[in-house]
């Protein structure tokens, strides 16, 4: 399974954070800087890449493949090696000034509903435009958002009030509609490609709200590709609580990638994992050697809320008693045939789910 860990970092503007790490950069190892968008330095020896951040405070996300319970002790290893530090430390230089400590505003469910443009505004301050931003920069001063002091919704007449939060109503409906009928269908899985830096979204904030809302943190599609599904090909909604399903791989027919591939199970109400009694939360090829497969060499997952018996265990995925959502994720799929690539059109396509005979 992977192993996730995840921080936010948040360095002055006059010290850089470097990475030590591998990661898209080729397995490797290597120096990185991660720098804010308004450094002026020159990247030191040693530096293989600098990564641009368009805002003052980047986050990374680290994941480390643990392939099973014996090899946790180089999963250790591999975390041991990679390191995040000032650039000041890397250069044994005296550190720089700190940066003034940020007064972050209250954010939940509820101020995010009564105070989005005020977060909105707070977060401006930390994000230079882009090129691509300079209309709807534009627009958002006009009402006070990104006009050099706190934003003031009291400020504003009781109908402009009505406008924003209908505004807001509107947007958000926009983003449910893309991504119910905005990415390509392919057997019932939802392949699209939703994450990428400032260059690949293009100004497209619509694009760009559906990616945070769907995944947030998601990698561009050469890095992984996400087929999503909450139905049968035919668009009948998964519910494992009236159905067993299966999902079959034909011979030779396995997810095509460089790195590896998993199926992840998640409930279709909240999206989060399903509690089960083998604690398993998804199947990845390198479970491969301990599954079973049909004389054929075809691979079929048993998609269930009860064990499909003892001699099928190894290749059941838990699924919860009621509606089913399942993510096929595909790190660093191949490019040449067959490729799932580009997303939704490649000569790859993920297999439908199927209601078990």
């Amino acid at each position: 399974m992977e192993h996730t860990s995840q921080f936010a970092t948040y360095p002055s503007l006059r010290d850089r954070v470097v990475l030590v790490s591998g990661g898209a950069t080729g397995i490797d190892a290597g120096d990185y800087i991660v720098a804010g968008p308004d450094w002026k330095g020159a990247a030191p020896p040693g530096i293989k890449k600098v990564f641009r951040s368009t805002t003052q405070f980047p986050l990374a996300g680290y994941r480390t493949q643990l392939f099973n319970p014996a090899d946790m002790p180089n999963v250790q290893k591999v975390q041991a090696g990679s390191r995040v530090q000032p650039l000041s430390a890397y250069l044994k230089q005296p550190p720089a000034e700190p940066a003034p400590a940020v007064d972050f505003p209250r954010i939940d469910r509820e101020s995010m509903k009564t105070n989005f443009f005020g977060y909105l505004d707070f977060l401006l301050r930390f994000a230079p435009p882009g090129p691509e931003e300079k209309e709807i920069r534009q627009k958002l001063v006009r009402i006070g958002i990104g006009a050099g002091k706190p934003f003031d919704l009291t400020a504003l007449s009781p109908e402009q009030k009505a406008a924003m939060f209908e505004g807001m109503k509107e947007g958000d409906a926009k983003i449910d509609q893309y991504l119910a009928a905005g990415q390509k269908v392919v057997n019932g899985w939802k392949i699209a490609s939703l994450f990428g830096d400032r260059a690949f979204f293009h100004g497209n904030w619509l694009l760009r709200a559906a990616g945070a809302k769907a995944g947030i943190y998601g990698n561009d599609a050469a890095e992984a590709t996400y087929p999503m599904t909450k139905t049968l090909a035919n668009g009948e909604p998964l519910d494992a609580s009236k159905h067993n399903y299966t999902l079959t791989f034909a011979p030779g027919q396995l997810p095509p990638v460089n790195a590896f591939w998993s199926v992840t199970m998640y409930d279709g109400k909240t999206q989060l994992l399903v509690d089960n009694p083998l604690d398993r939360y998804l199947i990845n090829s390198p479970m491969l050697p301990n599954m079973k497969k049909a004389p054929d060499g075809s691979l079929t997952l048993y998609i269930q809320k009860a064990s499909p018996g003892r001699e099928r265990e190894a290749n059941w995925l838990p699924a919860p008693d009621g509606p089913v959502y399942l993510v096929m994720r595909l790190y660093s799929p191949k490019t040449q045939p067959p490729s799932i690539l580009p997303p939704g059109s490649g000569t790859w396509q993920p297999p439908a789910v199927k209601v078990a005979s």
